[in-house]
């Protein structure tokens, strides 16, 4: 799964990946409104509402971008009806050819995290049947329990050809309270790359691994460092717009061969709408607005590769 992503990255021109993290008030009135007639102002009510405006905005960019991210919480927060909209929006983007990676951050040891691994990666046994659960092509895992949790993800993404990317850096404020700590003056997060790099040679593409790594565009500097750190490991990296992160400071991130890693951009283009820079598109066209900042995202990032 990895060469189909750095193929339709290199088809695209689009190293970036759109977050699907609906909230219900980024969901215009006119599709709220809709669901709720049919389903009534319920839990049923609101999965709807997310899948409708999933469907409009992948409708409107899939034809620009490699991948998308669904959050997985913004979905279970409706329960049961948020997760089947969960998998309607997985199964809609593998129709159009997209890339899905699920933004699960799974983290735990031995058969549970091997069931998270099936659920989301692999096929469960039924009787003398198999079956894909969600069936996303990548998955985001936690490694604060070690090897004992990362493991089994390796072992369905050798069986399924899929991949994993890890937490090293990530983009909130208060990430380094633990991922900053020294260990032997080194601080946590550069360890974690280097096990990330390790990990990683288990499971190799053509050029790159399937293991890859989660680091924040809102910490530049600490992406240099990791880039050389895991120089076949694909970086996921969050942050960009709407917590700060913008083209120039993201370009140590790649290789330089212009890969190695894409770019994460969620409320900013599902929820752009509702942003000065697009309100002419207004609340009914609001995929029109997605569709526009996804061009000013290939924009950004592509004249800063060219740049560097």
């Amino acid at each position: 799964m990895i060469q189909k992503l750095i193929s339709k990255i290199e088809k695209t021109h689009a190293p970036i990946v759109v977050g699907l993290d609906p909230m219900l008030n980024y969901i215009p009135k006119q599709i709220q409104e809709k669901a709720f007639k049919e389903y009534g102002e319920t839990l049923k009510g609101a999965g709807e509402a997310i899948w409708q405006y999933n469907k409009e905005i992948i409708d409107h960019v899939y034809d620009l971008i490699p991948a998308v991210k669904p959050q997985i919480a913004m979905f279970e927060q409706f329960g049961i009806e948020g997760l089947i909209a969960f998998k309607k929006t997985v199964d809609y983007c593998k129709e159009k050819d997209l890339v899905v990676i699920g933004d699960v951050k799974r983290g735990d040891i031995g058969s549970t995290s091997a069931a998270y691994a099936v659920g989301h990666l692999g096929k469960v046994q039924v009787g003398s049947q198999k079956f894909a659960g969600f069936d996303e092509d990548f998955a985001t895992v936690n490694p604060y329990l070690g090897t004992d949790g990362i493991k089994p993800f390796i072992d369905v993404c050798k069986e399924e050809k899929k991949g994993i990317f890890v937490l090293v850096k990530t983009s909130n404020p208060s990430s380094g309270e633990f991922q900053d700590r020294l260990i032997d003056g080194r601080p946590l997060y550069e360890i974690v790359g280097e096990h990330v790099a390790a990990w990683g040679e288990e499971c190799m593409g053509d050029k790159y691994s399937y293991v890859g790594a989660v680091v924040g565009a809102t910490y530049p500097e600490q992406g240099k460092i990791l880039r050389k750190i895991m120089p076949k490991a694909f970086i996921l990296v969050p942050g960009y717009g709407a917590q700060g992160g913008k083209g120039k400071d993201l370009v140590h991130f790649f290789n330089e061969d212009g890969l190695g890693a894409i770019v994460n951009s969620s409320r900013g283009i599902i929820a752009a709408w509702k942003q000065e820079k697009y309100a002419k598109y207004g609340e009914a066209a609001f995929a029109e607005a997605s569709r526009a900042a996804v061009e000013d995202m290939i924009a950004d990032i592509d004249g800063a590769l060219k740049n560097r």
